[in-house]
């Protein structure tokens, strides 16, 4: 049986697998380390070019999991994700053949590219851990996190992901265009001879797999919360929803996000109770996607971010 120390040593070792193949990004993968203990899914958003797929790729292959990609696309069908009813000749009958949702870690790569028919047939698979076909549930492997990608520039042809969907996430990643550093950190690996496409090469092998994840989890659920920490995540949530630049803030659902990211980033820090700063870490990547701007906001040139750092700035923090 893996002990919890075990498990948070895996854990923070992914961060040295990743790197081998992705150079920078640490807090993305940092958040996606906390969203495979809350078993929360993750949108990673970014301009085309910053290795949102190959990051990934990388944790993909740094864990021991089933991984699936699918490539979202304008004329892909719900049966295309989920799977579908198959005429089996010999048996003149029909069988259930699985789709690439059947996995343990699901790369849904361009998912605004897909129309919302397509997307939504990914809802009951992220909420309910289950895909329905022909009026029979169908039950997912455990452990189940979707990965999407999305890109913030191009809209033409896109189709945006509605607030019901956005709010099934449990964080969204935003991964910014390189430093210089790291930039030439890149292209100097480029020219050694990397090659992303074959992640073997680079080094990168599986340091963590279930035992690990389920240990992490039990440890997880472990970790305390004071009273006045919880208060502090209610009064967060709730002042989103009076701020002027906002018509529609951040739901109760999104408080439970919080609160269990805030609870996984303290445990793999080595601690079993959640602080404030814990809390604030985690504000951004968890509630930026759960808050609809009022039109005129965002034509003066508000965002998401803007909005929860004045929220931040604006309500106490407990002692």
């Amino acid at each position: 049986m893996t002990s919890a120390a075990d498990a948070r040593e895996a854990l923070i070792a992914l961060r040295a697998e990743v790197a081998k193949a992705v150079v920078g990004n640490d807090g993305a993968v940092s958040g996606l380390i906390v969203a495979l203990l809350c078993r929360g899914h993750v949108l990673l958003e970014g301009v085309p070019g910053v290795a949102k797929t190959l990051l990934v790729r990388s944790l993909a292959a740094a864990l021991d999991l089933t991984t699936t990609r699918v490539q979202f696309t304008p004329d892909l069908m719900p049966g295309d994700v989920t799977g579908s009813l198959v005429y089996d000749a010999r048996t003149a009958d029909f069988s259930f053949r699985e789709g690439p949702v059947f996995t343990n870690l699901l790369l849904a790569d361009e998912i605004n590219r897909t129309p919302p028919k397509t997307q939504s047939s990914l809802l009951e698979a992220m909420e309910e851990r289950q895909v329905s076909v022909d009026g029979k549930p169908r039950a997912l492997p455990d452990p189940f996190i979707v990965i999407a990608t999305q890109n913030p520039v191009e809209y033409e042809g896109t189709y945006p992901l509605p607030e019901a969907q956005l709010d099934r996430f449990l964080v969204k990643l935003t991964m910014p265009e390189p430093s210089r550093e790291d930039e030439y950190g890149i292209l100097l690996r480029h020219a050694e001879g990397f090659d992303p496409r074959d992640l073997s090469a680079a080094g990168v092998k599986p340091v963590a797999g279930p035992a690990q994840l389920a240990a992490g989890r039990a440890a997880v659920a472990d970790v305390k919360l004071r009273p006045e920490v919880i208060a502090y995540i209610v009064d967060l949530c709730r002042a989103t929803r009076t701020s002027p630049s906002v018509r529609l803030g951040v739901s109760p659902r999104g408080a439970t996000a919080l609160l269990a990211a805030a609870r996984a980033w303290a445990w793999l820090a080595g601690r079993d109770y959640v602080t404030p700063d814990d809390v604030k870490a985690l504000a951004r990547p968890a509630l930026r996607h759960r808050l609809g701007l009022r039109p005129e906001a965002e034509l003066e040139g508000a965002t998401a971010d803007g909005v929860l750092e004045r929220v931040l700035a604006s309500v106490p923090v407990p002692r």
